[in-house]
């Protein structure tokens, strides 16, 4: 992005009258030094946040002694705090949070008597903190996070005010103050990454007013189940990275607000407390590397919240409890360095959401369960140096996002399955030191494993790097007969299949040719079908389910398919879009986009991507199977007053975050890599939860890295790139698809028509040359940006669309910018967020492609 995106506040005379008392120019991107000419008014609040302001803070602003508050977070501003600070004794609010400012903070600062909140954090300054800070008596925040600041708290500090203490980031020594909460009312204590030693002040035992305590990476020590009391309010408490003793406190499961609990990294002893089962809000539980003993609690089964669990590195016992398997939303859990024993529990198979699992280093037997087969959003399997038995199961090869596989040093025995052929995603395996034999399967992971990860086994071949091949034939009797078997079954197998697929393609020829459709409408034998739900979809249920497609159960339309609600006999209810003709008839464009979704979705495993059971081909429908997802199309959402208030600015913001983990995961993280081609509003489906699940994959484009990847015109019209979206006049209707295609033939003619060179024009036969466009990751990046104002604004931008690159220069006001229908005055750290994202969304509009931001989390 060029110097033209910016205002230059210094070449840009900016109208000022002498009597202005408030300026606000927040959020803008300004350029530039602070003009000296502001020390001409008599302002109470100059507020220059969020803005690319440079240079040194003007002297002629230590005339504006009037100031109430003074705003010049997240800018470049470079050099000291200039001592003219001291002039202004009615400042309240003094924030230069996020720049480049050094040298010592001024003395002057701290008889500012008056002040409320005084942020310094993320810039350089060093020194001590003075005596005289124990004279802000009003001070209710103060922030010095990520700055060279060094030396102990003076004893002073700490008043009946104080609310919120960050000094984070820094290199301070000594004790903390032990008058920390002498008012009572303080909410943030955070003083990690810091050398702090001796105990916890004994105030904040019984401090009920806490809500946010970091205190990791620290020295200190005490004992931790005696200085901590019951917090209600309190929804985070980091105590990890210390030399803390004592046991767990069954107090923990009395905070009914607590998400975060992390004491890792200490000298913690005893058991777990039963009654953390209690903190029904507890989001991430962190144990690890202590000395915790015992086996874990049944009740830690409730925790119904808990999305990351991490006790590795302890000395804990017995059988991992079957509860375990309740924590549905469980995403991390790391259970290695213990001395469990017994199997690994069939019911890990229902932790449905769960990312990472590690099992190393206890004492497992017996086989892994079948059951984790249904951890299709694992990335990361960690169980080695168990004493795991028996051959690993065929079933772990539907575990399609998984990346990293790892069960060296076990007793596994017989052969590799051969599926793992089929594992794209797999980069990183271990199988070492187990009882494995017979051929590696031909694999990325495989063939780029080192020798170490195959080696300690019985008898491996293949032909990976530095393994003997494989004989077909062993010269040792008794072996003559299995191999022989291992061989020709497959052969046999193959070969009956493949007469089986002759059959199939000669008896719907004939069907064909006959067009007897009527009788193979009436034929269910003709199916089809792929499905994997419970292993029970079959066709007549599904056709029953929705009363043969009747309109009725019909709750959304598309350009190509009908999508229908169906509740199966099990209870189960399904989304199943049924597209307007059979595959096997001559509509190409039906075929072609059934055929494409299909391939999309059988390869996609992501939270944020709506989840695909399978897929039916019959003579009388071609539909696909996948989740259905409660709430509907955000479009649908949007479209309703009541429903989009409901939608708060925090479920908005999770919405985006959703979005472009998709996104990022469907360019980056697959391979090839695709573009969807058609985010939009209508194609986004949300949970009871409000958590956003991309859709429709019908157009989805699969990017070969060695090909041009150049394709017909396809997209929601308002949402289309505009290297797309600018050849149509914008004043009509979004035409058909037929249309279209035929408007883009026309366009494509009239540009040749217009070349230069009288021989290079074409004649009149020459019209049916498809028009093309280069699709790359940059085509989904404006759709995002669209979906991201129209989240926001909660109808779809078009005027913000017309000149992108002129919105981001103008100071849009939080009334036009933000959805009338919610509450017009969110946070201000909503506001800052929505407007950063706003920001971003506007950068995804670019007219080049290749200026476009790239979406990776």
């Amino acid at each position: 992005m060029g110097d033209k995106s910016y205002i230059d506040v210094e070449e840009n005379e900016i109208p000022l009258k002498r009597n202005l008392a408030r300026l606000y120019l927040y959020t803008n991107l300004l350029i530039g030094s602070i003009p000296s000419g502001l020390g001409n008014l008599k302002l109470l609040d100059l507020q220059l946040s969020l803005n690319q302001l440079t240079g040194y803070i003007p002297h002629s602003l230590g005339n504006v002694t009037s100031l109430s508050s003074l705003l010049l977070d997240e800018n470049k501003l470079y050099g000291s705090l200039p001592p003219f600070v001291g002039n202004f004794t009615n400042l309240r609010l003094f924030d230069a949070y996020d720049n480049s400012l050094y040298g010592y903070i001024p003395r002057e600062i701290w008889n500012l008597k008056s002040l409320v909140n005084l942020d310094l954090g993320s810039n350089q300054f060093r020194g001590l903190l003075p005596l005289s800070v124990g004279n802000l008596t009003n001070l209710e925040s103060l922030a010095l996070v990520d700055n060279h600041l060094s030396g102990s708290i003076p004893p002073s500090f700490g008043n009946s005010m104080l609310t919120w203490l960050i000094l984070s980031g820094n290199h301070f020594t000594g004790y903390l103050p032990h008058n920390i909460c002498r008012g009572g009312v303080l909410e943030g204590f955070v003083v990690s990454e810091n050398q702090f030693q001796g105990t916890i002040p004994k105030t904040l035992r019984n401090c009920t007013s806490l809500i946010r305590v970091r205190l990791n990476k620290n020295k200190l020590t005490g004992n931790i189940s005696e200085v901590l009391g019951i917090y209600p309010n309190l929804t985070f408490i980091d105590l990890s990275h210390n030399n803390f003793y004592g046991e767990i406190s069954s107090n923990w499961g009395k905070c009914p607000k607590l998400g975060t609990l992390n004491v890792s990294m200490n000298d913690i002893t005893g058991g777990i407390p039963r009654e953390i089962g209690n903190s029904s809000q507890l989001q991430a539980l962190d144990l690890s590397l202590n000395h915790i003993v015992g086996e874990i609690p049944r009740e830690l089964g409730k925790l119904n919240s808990l999305t990351k669990l991490i006790l590795r590195g302890n000395q804990l016992t017995g059988r991992l409890p079957p509860e375990i398997g309740s924590l549905n939303e469980l995403e991390y859990l790391d259970l290695s360095v213990n001395r469990f024993s017994n199997s690994v529990p069939k019911t890990l198979g229902n932790l449905l959401k769960l990312h990472y699992l590690g099992l190393s280093n206890n004492k497992f037997v017996q086989e892994l369960p079948k059951e984790l087969e249904k951890l299709v959003q694992l990335s990361e399997l960690d169980a080695s140096h168990n004493l795991l038995g028996g051959e690993i199961p065929f079933q772990i090869c539907s575990l399609k996002s998984l990346e990293k596989l790892n069960l060296s040093h076990n007793n596994l025995s017989g052969s590799i399955p051969n599926c793992f052929e089929g594992m794209h995603g797999l980069s990183i395996i271990d199988i070492s030191d187990n009882q494995l034999q017979g051929p590696v399967p031909n694999s990325t992971a495989f063939r780029n494993a080192p020798v170490e990860a195959l080696e300690g086994n019985k008898e491996l071949c293949g032909g990976v790097k530095g393994m003997q091949p494989c004989k077909v034939f062993s010269s040792h009797k008794q072996n003559s007969g299995g191999k022989w078997f291992a061989v020709v079954f497959p052969v046999l197998g193959a070969l009956f299949v493949s007469m089986a697929l002759i059959a199939i393609f000669i008896l719907r020829k004939r069907k064909s040719d006959s067009g007897d459709r009527q009788s193979s409408n009436q034929n269910p034998q003709g199916l089809l079908s792929i499905l994997n739900f419970e292993g029970k979809l079959v066709y007549d249920e599904i056709v029953r389910a929705t009363n043969d497609f009747d309109a009725e159960h019909c709750i959304g339309n598309g350009g190509h398919g009908s999508v229908y609600r169906a509740e199966l006999p099990s209870g189960e209810v399904v989304a199943v879009k049924k597209f307007h003709s059979p595959l096997p008839c001559d509509q190409i464009a039906d075929q072609k986009e059934f055929l494409t979704e299909v391939e999309a979705l059988t390869e996609i495993r992501h939270r944020n991507i709506v989840k695909f059971y399978g897929f039916c081909s019959h003579a009388r429908h071609s539909f696909l199977v996948y989740e259905f997802l409660e709430r509907g199309s955000l479009a649908a959402i949007l479209s309703s007053d009541a429903a989009a208030q409901e939608l708060g600015w925090s479920q908005r913001m999770n919405v985006i975050k959703g979005v472009a983990d998709a996104l990022s995961y469907l360019h980056h993280d697959c391979f090839p890599p695709i573009v969807h081609r058609d985010i939009s509003s209508k194609n986004l489906l949300l949970d009871l939860e409000y958590e956003a699940h991309v859709a429709d994959f019908g157009i989805a484009k699969f990017l070969k890295p060695d090909s041009s990847n150049w394709t017909e015109f396809a997209g929601t019209y308002g949402y289309i790139a505009p290297e797309l979206d600018e050849m149509l006049d914008p004043r009509l209707p979004a035409p058909s698809r037929s249309v279209q295609e035929k408007l883009i033939s026309i366009v494509e003619v009239a540009f040749s028509c217009l070349n230069e060179s009288p021989e290079s024009r074409p004649t009149m036969k020459i019209v049916k040359l498809a028009y093309t466009i280069k699709i790359t990751g940059k085509y989904d990046v404006y759709g995002f940006g669209v979906l991201v104002l129209e989240v926001i604004k909660g109808k779809h931008p078009r005027d913000q669309m017309l000149f992108p690159q002129f919105q981001l220069h103008l100071p849009m006001p939080l009334d036009e910018m933000f959805d009338p229908r919610l509450p017009p005055d969110p946070l201000f750290d909503v506001q800052s967020k929505l407007v950063s994202i706003t920001k971003v969304a506007f950068s995804c509009l670019n007219g080049n492609p290749e200026s476009r931001l790239i979406i990776t989390v």
